[in-house]
């Protein structure tokens, strides 16, 4: 078990239960508190996979796009945000009403659609795969809620970037459901624990879900492509670089040869294998960046060693320093549970200070409620190196605060 950083005791002890199941586990410096495995925990299997490790928001992961401009052009950012806002779909539920949404994409005439039963019946309701398809159909290219955002940036090059962050939406939660379910041995409908069950690849069940999976992860991949280039297209701009990972996703690798090839679960961890490029967000209106994981000798380098230990991975972000709850004062569904651990004056202050525009967001997504970016990048010691640092200049999320759409975005 590999830590990096300083953490809670909940979240180590998250690992280490996971720890007594998997080959090896790791902990990136962002990770904290998660639902059955710890955001920013690492895990290899041997022939098997953990649903809970990946997570019910399957392939959520990063893209950014290098764009041929330095200037949004004539129009200002502030109309910019406000064409972002209304053009890209943002929230839960909600549906990819733009005239290019990408409805006709190859990916919705897979066969794997078919692992999915025809009809699945829960306690509460009914539903079918034709609806499931449809749903897809409909959010991709939608960004969803909380930390889930698309930012314009500068880098220290000039160069203006768009970085988007979200997963497989609906598509990927009601996968997820499935998977928890299958790993506790109940069937599609009924409810799984989120816990440490594990498939085995050489059953049905669990070839199915890692099928499904697989299959969720184009679906978040083009969802988040699609995203990028519409906002590309909206600041008349080309590109000239792309860089895109998941980091709630789990692959076959072979990291160190003696052991074999493992199921490596990575649930808010990014890939960084030597020279494999990764984009991470920090908090909002704080800097991102582009970095790769160290060009390292396999023979004989120190380096080397500490990336096998990390088991080839990074920060997904900056990571959170308190809950939504505690950041707010109040549970998802709104209500009133204690006094809020981050002012609206503190959050305000900040985003002067860094000249963002920011539309949608509330006090959960302040960067008061996370780490500083650059200190988790430091806890990684010389495993990855950042290539470019991305000042925003711009951050759309969903509305989340009761009172008002936009409570942060400062007038032009």
């Amino acid at each position: 078990m590999k830590v990096f950083g300083e953490h809670e005791k909940g979240t180590l002890d998250q690992l280490e239960t996971f720890d007594a199941i998997a080959e090896r586990t790791a902990l990136m410096a962002d990770g904290h508190l998660g639902y059955g495995m710890p955001v920013g925990g690492v895990a290899a299997f041997r022939n098997q996979v953990s649903p809970a490790g990946v997570g019910y928001d399957i392939a959520c992961g990063n893209c950014a796009m290098r764009l041929d401009i330095n200037e949004p052009g004539r129009r200002s950012l502030y109309e910019l945000g406000k064409e972002i806002r209304d053009t890209i779909c943002f929230g839960v539920g909600g549906q990819n009403s733009h005239r290019d949404a990408p409805v006709a994409h190859p990916i919705f005439h897979d066969d794997r659609w078919n692992i999915v039963p025809e009809t699945v019946r829960t306690k509460k309701r009914t539903w079918t795969r034709k609806g499931l398809r449809s749903k897809a159909r409909r959010q991709l290219g939608t960004v969803g809620s909380g930390n889930h955002y698309v930012d314009v940036f500068r880098a220290s090059d000039g160069y203006m970037w768009v970085g988007v962050h979200f997963g497989s939406r609906g598509f990927g939660y009601q996968i997820a459901t499935a998977g928890l379910a299958l790993a506790d041995g109940k069937g599609w409908g009924e409810r799984g624990e989120t816990g440490t069950a594990l498939l085995s690849l050489d059953t049905q069940a669990g070839q199915d879900y890692w099928d499904l999976m697989q299959l969720a992860g184009e679906y978040a991949y083009a969802g988040r492509e699609w995203v990028c280039r519409a906002v590309a297209k909206m600041l008349g701009a080309g590109t000239l670089d792309v860089v895109h990972n998941n980091h709630n996703f789990a692959w076959r690798e072979t990291q160190i040869e003696e052991e074999g090839e493992l199921v490596v679960v990575r649930k808010g961890a990014t890939p960084a294998y030597p020279g494999q490029r990764g984009f991470v967000g920090g908090s909002m209106g704080d800097d991102a960046v582009i970095l790769g994981g160290s060009a390292a000798d396999q023979e004989d380098d120190s380096v080397y060693r500490e990336m096998e230990a990390a088991m080839f991975s990074t920060v997904h972000g900056a990571g959170r320093v308190m809950s939504r709850t505690a950041a707010t004062g109040r549970n998802r569904r709104g209500k009133k549970k204690s006094e809020p651990r981050v002012d609206y004056d503190s959050v305000m202050e900040w985003i002067k200070a860094r000249e963002v525009f920011v539309f949608g967001g509330d006090l959960d997504e302040s960067p008061l409620a996370y780490r500083r970016l650059p200190d988790v990048l430091a806890a990684q010691g010389e495993t990855i190196e950042v290539l470019h640092t991305l000042r925003p200049l711009l951050v759309v999320m969903a509305s989340e605060c009761p009172d008002e759409s936009d409570p942060f975005l400062i007038q032009p």
